[in-house]
């Protein structure tokens, strides 16, 4: 019987059932993965998708009707200029996200390469310490920083750089910084995750080939930390792209986004089938957005991050 494999007194070999089960944990740990996806992914998704194709009004309901046109009304209506919404939004984000990587990629290079290993956790902390107030709340406390009134204002006037007449609050800069400041550490944790992994003999090396500072951090440091670029980009430009609320409580009549336009048409007006068809387009150009971006910067090693 030993020669078959089975030991005397135990049974069969356990080898082929220990196989078995590394086999099947990844398979068992995805499916959990992929249940958690379509309940608060796919299923929400798909529902909104079958709102927006609805037709109806508040006060007689909505019923499924196959509304395609809804999609093409949203962007001919004069009175209502999603589009303009869409765009300006969608240059909102872009800014935002442009200031959150020339002030988050100092910060996380000072963090990594440039503090002893006991301060760095302290330090990164701090970056997210406004994270213990809440979102409405901090930005509304910026809303009384930029007021005209406000100390940011005033010290300019005082020093005279600015004159009577200027302001901040109610200007697309001012939605930019909101935005910029409440996302800034999105941007700087997974740039420092990325700089944490580049191994600082390489930097010695390029400087023994005669590079200097500028050279080895523009052709090591920066292209080894692109993952972590790429990663900031996608959790800063969606999220600030569909906020609704550093627009509302930070800007004005003329710095009105897709997100507002999205909560109106939802709580205010109650147009379910607009503001789900509002949100299916806001989605699709994001996605065909960052599809172009990873393809021309590259993801190859996105995963190192995870």
């Amino acid at each position: 019987m030993t020669a078959l494999g089975v030991a005397p007194g135990i049974g069969l070999d356990p080898a082929p059932v220990r196989r078995g089960r590394r086999r099947s944990t990844p398979f068992l740990l995805a499916l959990v993965g992929t249940a958690y996806l379509c309940v608060f992914f796919v299923i929400p998704l798909v529902s909104g998708l079958i709102v927006s194709l609805m037709s109806g009004n508040p006060d007689d309901g909505y019923t499924f009707t196959w509304n395609f046109g809804i999609y093409s009304s949203l962007f001919v209506d004069p009175q209502v200029p999603y589009l303009t919404f869409l765009l300006r939004s969608l240059w909102y984000g872009f800014a935002a996200t442009l200031v959150t990587i020339i002030v988050g990629y100092p910060v996380a290079y000072f963090i990594a390469f440039r503090v002893s290993p006991r301060w760095k956790n302290p330090l990164l902390m701090l970056v997210f310490v406004s994270f213990l107030v809440s979102f409405i709340i901090r930005t509304d406390m910026w809303a009384f920083v930029l007021a005209s009134q406000g100390p940011v204002v005033t010290f300019l006037q005082g020093i005279g750089v600015a004159g009577k007449d200027f302001h901040i609050l109610g200007t697309g800069g001012a939605v930019i910084f909101g935005d910029a400041y409440n996302d800034l550490a999105f941007m700087v944790l997974p740039i420092y995750a990325a700089l944490e992994r580049i191994d600082p003999r390489l930097g010695e090396a390029a400087h023994d080939l005669y590079a200097g500072r500028f050279r080895a951090f523009w052709h090591t440091t920066l292209p080894l930390s692109r993952a972590g670029i790429f990663a900031g980009v996608l959790l800063v430009f969606i999220d600030c792209v569909g906020d609704p609320v550093n627009s509302a409580l930070l800007g004005g009549t003329n710095t009105y986004t897709i997100g507002q336009a999205i909560q109106d048409a939802y709580s205010g007006n109650q147009q379910y089938n607009v503001a789900a068809a509002l949100s299916t387009v806001l989605m699709v150009v994001l996605g065909i957005i960052l599809f172009i971006y990873a393809r021309v910067s590259g993801t190859d090693d996105l995963e190192d991050l995870v």
